[in-house]
């Protein structure tokens, strides 16, 4: 629950060694041994409480905008045969990640974080399930806006070549989820709950995160470095590389021919999708980039981290930015590229109509019955 990639360092606590813990004291393990606003016995520090109160509130925004968003993009989609596309098939696919995250890991990371104050109290299954159900929802993005970019490439670039088909769609989307969920194994396996402070006389919290045997402290550093490069430096990279060739082709190519009104109208439309993309990559890297590079410092730096003041601090605020990417792909998504506000408000009128506005047949027969004949409404002659 703390962190998608936990850290290791050598066992520095000479009080849990003694006790004979087989796990070995992760660095943010440590150092939440020795924060006194989490130990509960000193006065509470205003910045950590701010750091919860801003994640609590990120929090919150992830599961309304997430949950209610993407269950109508999805929703929507699968009632409307005309926004069934290839692009938006690998969009749904980020949908249903974010949505997961919204209504399954969020309010576990809700309580754990901002009403526990870094307590989990829901047993091992599900700090080990919820951990890896984040990680597999990280990756499934990643590499579903890694799959959009090199389709985008391929329509854009390379016209001629034939396009992605729906099978072909679908083959993609399979072996994006069994990726995900084959990459992010270990970090379900090595995820374990740890009581602390209860050696001390204190209440105790429990530890919810990856905690590595000292003995596997190579593997874990191999297997963090493995994923950076494989689900950020990677992608990053390719989907860079193709977003600049397609800036180049729809804004720094002469296209040949007379220009028509339709291939104008074609061209604004590939130009909007492409700037929507950009957008969402740039969020991207401005999302996860601080929460990678706060990793790489505490697993292989931690001095740099024992000498801040507010560590924990740092942890939550970019934690904080890092789930909010999830709200901002939903954002982008269902408001600018799908119009999926406008299909929901076309499906509410409809909804509306239907109950509201009466049938014309029965509001026929309901008119037929109540007026009466013209010879019984006039008297009768004598």
């Amino acid at each position: 629950m703390a962190d998608h990639c936990a850290n290791v360092s050598q066992c520095s606590d000479l009080s849990l060694t003694d006790l004979g813990l087989s796990w070995n004291q992760s660095y943010e393990y440590e150092q939440y041994m020795s924060l006194p606003d989490i130990r509960g016995q000193e006065a509470a520090d205003n910045t950590f409480y701010q750091a919860r109160i801003v994640i609590g509130v990120a929090f919150v925004c992830i599961m309304l905008v997430c949950g209610v968003g993407n269950f109508f993009f999805i929703v929507t989609l699968a009632r409307y045969k005309n926004l069934r596309n290839i692009t938006n098939l690998l969009i749904v696919n980020l949908a249903i990640s974010d949505f997961i995250v919204a209504i399954v890991c969020c309010p576990f990371e809700m309580d754990y974080y901002v009403v526990r104050g870094l307590s989990w109290s829901f047993g091992h299954v599900l700090c080990s399930s919820v951990n890896y159900l984040r990680m597999v929802s990280l990756y499934v993005s990643t590499n579903a806006l890694l799959v959009i970019a090199v389709d985008r490439y391929l329509v854009i670039v390379h016209p001629l070549k034939p396009r992605m088909k729906f099978q072909t769609a679908y083959c993609v989307l399979i072996a994006v989820w069994l990726v995900s969920l084959f990459i992010s194994i270990p970090s379900a396996y090595f995820t374990t709950e740890t009581t602390f402070d209860t050696f001390l006389g204190s209440n105790g919290k429990i530890f919810c995160g990856q905690i590595w045997p000292a003995d596997k402290k190579l593997f874990y550093k191999s297997y963090f470095l493995f994923l950076f490069i494989l689900e950020f430096v990677v992608p990053v990279l390719t989907m860079s590389l193709c977003y600049m060739q397609i800036c180049r082709e729809l804004w720094f190519k002469s296209m040949p021919g007379v220009q028509t009104y339709q291939i104008k109208k074609r061209l604004r439309a590939r130009r909007k999708t492409v700037l929507v993309l950009m957008g969402i990559l740039t969020a991207y890297i401005l999302c996860w980039a601080p929460y990678y590079g706060y990793t790489i410092v505490r697993d292989f730096f931690p001095n740099v981290l024992l000498r801040v003041k507010h560590s924990i601090t740092v942890y939550y605020i970019v934690e904080c930015i890092a789930v909010s990417n999830s709200m901002i792909n939903t954002l982008f998504f269902v408001t600018v590229k799908n119009n999926t506000c406008k299909y929901v408000k076309k499906s509410f009128l409809q909804r509306w109509r239907a109950a509201y506005t009466p049938d014309k047949s029965t509001a026929m027969q309901e008119c037929q019955t109540s007026v009466l004949p013209v010879s019984d409404e006039l008297p009768q002659q004598q």
